[in-house]
């Protein structure tokens, strides 16, 4: 079940977006990632193409079961590496930072020779 790193953001955006706010649109997700709204167009549009969302008349999204699993996959790694990270002295602002979570996956993936 391989999908482009983008796809996976964006799941992963839905989940904690749906979590924080009990629900999600377009617009939201465009504001949370800095992105453009055409941008999370193309990108719901694919992501419903490959059944991982649906979206209602009103705009609204829900992750079906197969997108669900993957952005629960993904913010388990976060909150993992983000935990992590702050329990060896790293301050949490910066530890909760994408670049540097993509970093301590690198090696990760580096030192263990593979990439779920």
């Amino acid at each position: 079940m391989k999908i482009q790193e983008s796809a996976e953001n964006y799941l992963e955006t839905i989940l904690v977006l749906k979590k924080k706010n009990g629900v999600v649109r377009s617009i939201d997700i465009a504001n949370d990632l800095g992105v453009s709204k055409p941008s999370v167009s193309v990108a719901m549009k694919n992501l419903r193409n490959g059944e991982y969302i649906e979206m209602d008349k009103e705009g609204y999204i829900t992750l079906l079961d197969k997108g669900r699993e993957i952005a629960e996959k993904i913010y388990e790694r976060h909150t993992f590496l983000t935990d992590w990270l702050t329990s060896i002295g790293v301050d949490p602002t910066v530890a909760a930072e994408d670049t540097l979570l993509n970093l301590v996956l690198t090696v990760i993936w580096f030192i263990s020779g593979i990439r779920d």
